[in-house]
């Protein structure tokens, strides 16, 4: 029986799946195997020794301390793509209230509500005051073509926009689906001088953090428009705020409000937005789930962070799955403990990510206790688990 902690409210599409006689899940529950988590901040929870796994419904792992949980050998799952229709619906909506003054026009409008007769006469006279440009035949530049971007890049060609998008790190899944229509930058600076529009879809870390800035804004186009809809700390809010206020662009449109963008007019703040819609959560709750469950029965890695995806048709009754350091000589120590102990390998599979590496291993029979305990011992590995085919 495994035991599922779940940390927020988590859809019920998802807790479905989970067999009832093989799983217990609540929110309060002793010696988790698993976590199930949506917002709630981990940072500061002591995560039980017991934990095997940790997955996130939604693509963001800021919540999580993936570090942590490398270093003990968690496993941290996130839902790249159940939310991706929700947030690319969201970003043409802001595609065409970063065009037009849509917002300004309708707060102007209940401002003369109280005039009568003379607001068809008003509506004509002021309208365009309002106006903005169309998106069709403008440039939609894309920085990251994950599902999200993919996805975006196919409706913006759809509406007759030209896109151009820049990922050096594009997985073969998500070129498979990209419209061959969207045109490859080479350097994010060559997206920036081309592009009308700008739409950031990728995550935030060191390496990304303030990643549109002053000076990436000399590369844009007098007026050009950017969304942001990924992560707030993606860009430089001081800069983005001179910049509009210089008139170097027209607009910004992120789910992400400060007190600083809110009281800037050219600023449009949507309140976080992007992925709250019921399908979307649906969708990331059934990923989450699906994720944990193939990991708990069988070990096999799917869109996790922190490692490598893995993952090998089980024929042998016994399966031994190990974490470790990918450091040498690893895949050795542990063959040759198993030959010791007399325990013959059908198939075995190792792959690493960074700093870790992780091995599915079929086998005959039962790891005896002993071999457990010296491969454990094994400078290097951090955690050893066993499944037995069928048995939970």
């Amino acid at each position: 029986m495994f035991r599922i902690q779940t940390m927020n409210k988590i859809s019920p599409r998802g807790l479905e799946l989970f067999p009832r006689d093989r799983y217990e899940v609540a929110s309060e529950i002793p010696h988790p195997d698993a976590i199930l988590v949506r917002s709630a901040d981990l940072h500061g929870l002591e995560i039980p020794e017991s934990v095997l796994a940790i997955a996130r419904a939604g693509a963001g792992v800021n919540n999580i301390p993936v570090a942590r949980c490398s270093d003990r050998g968690v496993v941290v799952f996130n839902t790249p793509g159940g939310n991706a229709n929700a947030v690319k619906e969201l970003v043409i909506a802001a595609l065409l209230l970063a065009s037009r003054d849509i917002l300004g026009g309708i707060s102007w409008g209940k401002s003369i509500a109280g005039q009568a007769d003379e607001v068809p006469d008003l509506v004509e006279k002021e309208k365009s005051r309002f106006e903005g440009p169309e998106l069709r035949g403008k440039t939609l530049g894309i920085i990251g073509l994950g599902a999200i971007g993919v996805m975006v890049a196919n409706a913006a060609i759809a509406l007759d926009m030209e896109v151009v998008g820049y990922d050096p790190f594009i997985s073969v899944d998500a070129a498979w689906n990209l419209s061959r229509e969207v045109i490859r930058a080479d350097t994010l600076e060559g997206l920036l001088s081309k592009a009308d529009y700008v739409s950031l879809h990728i995550p935030l870390g060191d390496a990304t953090r303030g990643l549109l800035n002053g000076e990436k804004f000399r590369f844009m186009k007098k007026g050009a428009r950017i969304i942001n809809l990924a992560r707030g700390g993606l860009v430089n809010e001081a800069d983005i705020i001179t910049a509009l206020g210089a008139e170097k662009l027209s607009a910004y449109i992120t789910d992400f409000p400060s007190a600083e963008l809110l009281a800037c007019p050219q600023v449009i703040c949507i309140p976080h937005l992007g992925a709250s819609t019921p399908e979307a959560e649906d969708n990331c709750a059934v990923m989450a789930v699906r994720q944990l469950m193939e990991y708990l029965e069988s070990g096999a890695v799917r869109n996790s962070v922190n490692f490598p995806r893995c993952r090998l048709e089980q024929q042998a009754p016994f399966r031994l799955l190990v974490v470790n350091r990918n450091i040498p000589n690893m895949v050795g120590q542990i063959t040759t403990i198993l030959a010791s102990a007399g325990i013959n390998i059908l198939d075995l599979i190792n792959h690493h990510r960074d700093e870790f590496a992780y091995n599915i291993i079929d086998i005959e029979q039962k790891v005896p206790h002993a071999a457990l305990e010296q491969l454990e011992q094994v400078e290097g590995i951090i955690r050893v688990r066993t499944i037995e085919r069928g048995v939970y």
